[in-house]
């Protein structure tokens, strides 16, 4: 056991060993006891700071818990001189990337709670907009850690590295224009909120409704059934309308009679019309006129509004309207056209 190996004995190596894999499988248990335990005890509560606590303890990374038993076993070797300030600088290194995990747990936690609470009172714009604040939070935390890890590394000037990342960057962003305008586009997105998540929108000949606004797509839900998922930047770049945010519906419809009808009865269609939609709850008439004389038939246009952009809303409202229009013109004797032709014979 007094045979040396790199100046330390085999008693020494085998104490170090064994003090980083008992530290090591010691700490791992008692992470996943405490997890069982905290999980547990989350599911009897309604409380929302325990589900935190069990999320925070099962983002404790198993090569940080590894560093930690690396540090202490070390603590039974003699180092060379010029590696005695490394595993101090491994294990800061280590805890502060551990920081990043929990704070990102934080920041997830955060962003989840009020998009949950934005969704339900109905605010899906605020939502979105939180989502983007979590990834800009996300970016800066990182951005911390890194900097805070090469600064405890000796011999790493981070102000000297910022510079030089600043032109590395700029070169980067050259190679990456369309991966980073999709980026800054959905921050676009987030801030300005064309659209947000729950709204339905028609984009050229697709349509849906959205369901996730990532870095780089945006998904949406088709009336079909299908998710359809659009670049940002393409999106943006698109005349998008958006159909949530329609305060009243305008509906314009035509009605073609015959030209047998006598002229009494054209002359009374308009205010029959008026009666029918006017009967309609959150229906508000516009007008009817008798517009144009076509082919086979004596058209009129109908224009009324709904208060309402639900489109099931209106197919009841349309519904209810054709309805009443059979069963007013069949009683006022007044007949639809249908394509037709009428030859005459000359005898």
């Amino acid at each position: 056991m007094d045979f040396e190996i790199a100046d330390n004995t085999l008693q020494a190596w085998g104490l170090a060993l064994g003090t980083t894999l008992i530290l090591w499988l010691g700490l791992e248990l008692i992470k996943h006891l405490a997890s069982q335990r905290a999980r547990a005890w989350a599911r009897r509560t309604v409380h929302t700071w325990d589900d935190l606590l069990a999320d925070l303890i099962d983002r404790i990374a198993w090569w940080m818990l590894l560093v930690v038993a690396i540090y202490a076993g070390i603590q039974w070797l003699r180092l060379p001189d010029g590696l005695h300030a490394w595993p101090g600088i491994m294990l800061r290194a280590a805890l502060w990337m551990q920081a990043g995990l929990w704070g990102v747990v934080l920041i997830d936690k955060w962003v989840q709670n009020r998009i949950h609470k934005e969704m339900a009172e109905g605010d899906g714009g605020t939502a979105t907009t939180f989502g983007a604040f979590g990834l800009l939070g996300r970016i800066f935390l990182w951005s911390m850690v890194a900097l805070l890890v090469l600064d405890s590394i000796p011999g790493v000037e981070v102000t000297s590295l910022i510079t030089g990342l600043g032109i590395g960057g700029l070169a980067v962003g050259l190679a990456l224009q369309s991966i980073l305008g999709d980026l800054f586009a959905s921050f676009t997105i987030a801030l300005d909120k064309p659209f947000v998540i729950g709204d339905f929108i028609v984009v050229g000949d697709y349509s849906g409704t959205v369901e996730d606004i990532g870095l780089k797509s945006t998904r949406i839900r088709s009336l079909t059934g299908e998710q359809l998922i659009f670049s940002n930047t393409d999106l943006l770049g698109s005349r998008i309308r958006n159909y949530k945010r329609m305060a009243r519906r305008r509906v314009a419809f035509s009605v073609g009679v015959t030209y047998e009808t006598p002229v009494e009865k054209l002359e009374r269609i308009p205010d029959i019309v008026r009666e029918v939609v006017a009967a309609q709850k959150d229906v508000t008439f516009e007008r009817a006129h008798f517009k144009s004389m076509g082919d086979f038939s004596l058209n009129y246009e109908v224009v009324y509004y709904i208060e309402t952009p639900d489109y099931r809303v209106y197919m009841d409202h349309q519904q209810a309207i054709n309805l009443g229009l059979f069963r007013r013109f069949a009683e006022e004797g007044i007949e639809f056209a249908y394509p037709t032709q009428v030859v005459y014979v000359n005898q």
